[in-house]
């Protein structure tokens, strides 16, 4: 860092503050700088592009990515602190999307903050591509993932991203972009946590989070669901319980399409799902039946709590039910709980240490079937 006299440690972007100066120093990580440092990018002698570049020398694009071993961990990026982490771009063939595990580490943890499949972190759990416009994800043609989640870290930061299978992947390409500057002490650590039902067990919940401890706050819900039954699906709500809660929640939800911004079904035009991105909440992949093989309507859909994050002192749960409609029985209605598969992303600042989290499953239970 250098003496200037600016207190602005050019966290907490948007356009009010763009104008404003800061001690702050721009870093970035790529397979064109495995570390990051000051002058150090583009000087590979070997990499995946050494052969289109063999007649230009150093400086034309001979490492732009790596390739991933099966059944290996790789570390994208390790940083001294302090700083944060301002935007990650990552891209791989789509077909590997959940067989990739993307992991973060704050201040030299043993055990992540950050523990998602690589394509549900980025709103494509699905693998099958959709194009997300919002706020703090943004997935462009064709599978161009981007996180602007701010992510502080003081002492240490480190990303590593596993491959569950056992072949290589190859063309994995990415580029994390950091400050390094100071963090107040009113700064918390991103987490992120994956789970999974398929299928939903008869009249239970699904759980996004739970065993939550520490104060912090809840930002954001993604959800790859996928539908076994036919007719609507959404009735269901969503329940956050809040430092203590027992038996029921503080904040209850009217259905599942309601919490994520849309109404009556998502349903519009008539007899089509309207889907949408917006840059808090969307519904932005359908999936549909091809009519022969492909069974089940799939969804991605998410809801970013930037305006309105939800606030724990102590500890949180959150849950969502998965609700249809049974057939009308004497011309009344009557609910129907489902049985779907339910693989969501859950995403909250909270202090350090966090407690563990559940167990990732293993390849097969992270496939899409």
């Amino acid at each position: 860092m250098n003496d200037n006299a600016f207190d602005f440690n050019g966290l907490g972007m948007y356009l009010g503050n763009l104008a404003r100066l800061s001690n702050a120093e721009s870093r970035s990580i790529s397979a064109e700088n495995f570390t990051g440092e000051k002058g150090k990018g583009g000087m590979a002698t070997d990499g995946t592009g050494a052969v289109p570049s063999r007649e230009l020398g150093p400086g034309w694009k001979i490492s732009p990515s790596i390739n991933i071993a099966g059944n290996s961990t790789v570390t994208l990026a390790d940083i001294d602190g302090p700083g944060a982490i301002l935007h990650m771009w990552m891209t791989v063939h789509y077909r590997v999307w959940r067989q990739l595990v993307l992991r973060c580490y704050w201040d030299n943890e043993a055990e992540p903050s950050i523990e998602v499949p690589l394509g549900d972190f980025f709103c494509n759990g699905w693998c099958v591509t959709a194009n997300v416009t919002s706020l703090p994800i943004a997935v462009n043609p064709n599978g161009g993932f981007n996180s602007y989640w701010e992510m502080p870290f003081r002492k240490h930061a480190r990303i590593t991203i596993e491959n569950l299978a056992p072949d290589e992947i190859r063309g994995f390409y990415y580029q994390i972009d950091y400050a390094l500057t100071d963090v107040p002490q009113d700064r918390a650590y991103l987490h992120a946590q994956w789970r999974r039902n398929n299928p939903l067990p008869y009249k239970e919940v699904h759980t996004l989070l739970d065993g939550v401890k520490g104060q912090g706050h809840y930002v954001g819900t993604y959800i790859a669901w996928g539908v076994h039954n036919n007719g609507w699906w959404g009735e269901g709500e969503i329940k956050f319980y809040l430092d203590g809660d027992a038996d029921f929640p503080t904040i209850c939800g009217t259905g599942t399409e309601d919490y994520f911004g849309g109404a009556w079904n998502f349903e519009y035009p008539p007899g089509q799902y309207g889907v949408f991105s917006t840059p808090y909440l969307g519904l932005p992949q359908v999936i549909k039946p091809d009519g022969l093989y492909n069974s089940q309507q799939r969804f991605g859909i998410y809801r970013w709590h930037v305006m309105d994050p939800i606030r724990f002192k102590q500890d949180l749960r959150v849950t969502i039910q998965a609700l249809g409609w049974r057939v009308l029985l004497n011309g009344q209605a009557r609910y129907l709980p489902l049985q779907d598969d339910i693989a969501s992303t859950a995403l909250w600042y909270q202090t350090e240490p966090h407690a563990p989290f559940p167990k990732l499953p293993g390849l097969n239970g992270l496939e899409v079937i």
